[in-house]
């Protein structure tokens, strides 16, 4: 994972202008601390901070095409670049990098290819010849990427807000699936698959055709130069994650350079669900696993440095990316540049416990659909972030475009969570895995309830930030939250508290706005919240507020007695 910005079309073009992005560009060197790299033409600038993946020892950026007259700064991995490099077998390529692909497909097909990458991305592209450029960012928003625009009339692109939130008067998060030309001087959308549109599907549910295009999208990820390895929080698509990687690497070209077992990463409190759940699924598989600790202290103290490098005062957010952060270091202490993770199964196979209230298969299909087009702002974000803050790049199967595809082409009856049937949430995730001559997972794992990151590292990691925020927060504070932040007004304290950090570090209003808000449950969209009328009385995104579903729910308060919520 990288980190670019470029200014383009701005008035001036001195020393001086140069000098100041090069000092923005340095805000994203922890993305990419193996090289940085600069191209100036007139006023415009692509800079480009490196982490060396694929080809560490040519594939410096900016890249360019033969002539050098396209310039591309690309953020992100192009899966399928070796069969475009044989759709393009009359240019020359100068690198191995996966990312070159981007110069020579411009030059061949104009702006209409970004469809035919498959990969995670965001890049910015320069034609010297008209001054032209595109932006462009990939399906689902997997890699980070903000525009702006200056009083001057140049407009600005980064991969993180904080390179670009100083010097724009105005600036926004790039919409996945989208591409900016500026011939047209807007956004359109690139990214068109069935699913969008939100129309319930029909085909058939063939556990075969889920599992093996899962399968191929675990493969197409382990494209690496570098050591690598899997978190493994020990739930379930952690664990799937880590069971066809560990079963594919052997036949992998990585495993020639790296060896064929697999290593494995899981982080929590001590004692917590997580650890204990990765460590069985580690031994079972035949991973060389990595388990390390944190306290409740650790992770308050982080806290700052988590929201600063995250960019967001979402409640969830924080609270799952606190741990991964943590870890995130010591993993990078390791010597390791990237891991696969289990980002985006929830979204698409209705894995959050708030989906086993929803009513009908059409109400269920739409808010996955909700879901996967927030994806960039909630799980990506943390993902990326996260451990990009320490240069390490996280990839994720589960959000390979034609995996997704093929998932949101799945009648959504075969989704429901239906206790009479014995499917509990994901069912058909499970089921498709569910092989009694060569298993992938222990029968308990492959069927372990849903716990939310921030939950499963251990609950007492949640419930010591609330307790933290209410001494920092005062009831007076909360009361006149709605005058001091109107926008997005903090409901808890624990909000507010990130809400105070977060304005210390981007007090513009165009920040705050990157930041969705509105109501919800367990993860849940705002429209969710209405499934169940007793949710609007306890909107917190923890797994635990499920309450009737989750086997350690909170405790609900009636009549002044406490009463344990069992499993419905």
């Amino acid at each position: 994972m990288c980190g670019i910005l470029a200014v383009l079309g701005c008035i001036d073009n001195s020393q001086a202008k140069r000098s100041r992005v090069i000092e923005l560009s340095r805000r994203l060197r922890h993305r990419g601390p193996d090289w940085s790299g600069l191209h100036c033409h007139q006023n415009c600038y692509l800079s480009h901070q490196r982490l060396a993946i694929v080809d560490p020892t040519s594939g410096d950026q900016p890249l360019y095409n033969e002539d050098k007259t396209v310039v591309v700064t690309v953020n992100g991995e192009i899966y399928n670049h070796k069969q475009l490099r044989e759709k393009l077998k009359s240019h020359q390529f100068r690198t191995g990098s996966d990312c070159e692909v981007i110069a020579h497909l411009y030059e061949e097909y104009g702006e209409d290819f970004v469809d035919m990458l498959d990969g995670m991305f965001s890049f910015v592209l320069l034609d010297t010849r008209d001054k032209s450029f595109i932006a462009a960012r990939d399906a689902i928003g997997i890699t980070p990427l903000y525009i702006g625009w200056g009083l001057d009339g140049s407009v600005w692109f980064a991969s993180e807000m904080k390179a670009l939130s100083d010097d724009c008067e105005q600036f926004m998060s790039f919409l996945p699936g989208h591409i900016y030309s500026s011939k047209q001087g807007a956004l359109r959308r690139w990214y068109n698959p069935p699913w969008y549109s939100e129309k319930i599907p029909s085909t058939p549910y063939d556990p075969k055709v889920l599992r093996e295009a899962f399968e191929k999208a675990v493969f197409k990820r382990l494209m690496t130069d570098v050591p690598f390895g899997v978190l493994l929080s020990g739930g379930l698509d952690s664990s799937l994650v880590a069971a066809v990687a560990a079963r594919q690497l052997a036949n992998s070209e990585v495993a020639c350079q790296w060896g064929s077992q697999l290593h494995t990463f899981c982080i929590g409190l001590k004692g917590s669900p997580d650890l204990k759940a990765a460590k069985e699924v580690a031994d079972y598989i035949g991973t060389r696993h990595h388990e390390f600790h944190f306290t409740v202290q650790e992770g308050i103290d982080a806290l700052e440095e988590v929201i600063y490098h995250i960019e967001t005062y979402d409640v969830t957010t924080i609270r799952a990316s606190t741990p991964m952060f943590l870890m995130s270091r010591k993993i990078k202490s390791l010597g390791v540049k990237m891991v696969l993770s289990g980002e985006g199964s929830d979204e698409i196979f209705g894995g959050y416990l708030y989906f086993h209230k929803a009513p009908n298969k059409e109400d269920f299909h739409e808010e996955t659909c909700r879901k996967i087009k927030a994806l960039h702002l909630y799980d990506c974000l943390r993902a990326n972030k996260s451990t990009s803050a320490w240069g390490l790049e996280a990839r994720v199967p589960f959000l390979d475009k034609e995996f997704i595809n093929i998932a949101m082409s799945i009648d959504p009856e075969w989704k429901m969570i239906r206790p009479d049937l014995g499917r509990i949430e994901k069912w058909i995730l499970r089921n498709a895995f569910d092989d009694d001559k060569k298993p992938y997972l222990p029968k308990h794992i492959l069927y372990r309830q849903k716990e939310q990151f921030s939950d499963g590292v251990g609950y007492s990691w949640i419930d010591g930030l609330k307790d933290h925020a209410n001494k920092q927060v005062t009831d007076a504070m909360l009361i006149n939250a709605n005058f001091i932040y109107p926008e997005n007004t903090p409901t808890t304290k624990e909000g507010y508290y990130y809400r105070t950090i977060f304005e210390k570090f981007f007090p513009k209003n165009a920040a705050r706005s990157t930041v969705p808000g509105g109501p919800s449950v367990a993860c849940s969209t705002a429209k969710a919240v209405e499934w169940d009328a007793a949710w609007s009385e306890n909107p917190d995104p923890s797994g635990r507020a499920a309450l009737g579903v989750h086997a350690s729910a909170y405790e609900a308060q009636k009549g002044g007695i406490a009463e344990k919520i069992a499993i419905a």
